[in-house]
């Protein structure tokens, strides 16, 4: 998967990035650094796109 590629990721995660990016964009942010910030905060907040196996789950100190 080539890097920016979002195929990865739930719909609901790109929600998310779009409205944070408004977000971004409404305080004066470019468009483009809106968009990095955005998904930067998505992957903080998620830990990135899905993950497969079953039972994951984010476990402290692991």
């Amino acid at each position: 998967m080539p890097r920016g590629d979002k195929s990865a990721y739930t719909d609901k995660q790109k929600r998310k990035a779009e409205h944070i990016e408004e977000g971004y964009e409404k305080r004066g942010v470019s468009q483009e650094e809106a968009e990095k910030r955005a998904w930067a905060t998505v992957n903080k907040q998620d830990g990135g796109g899905n993950k497969s196996g079953s039972g994951r789950k984010n476990h402290p100190g692991s």
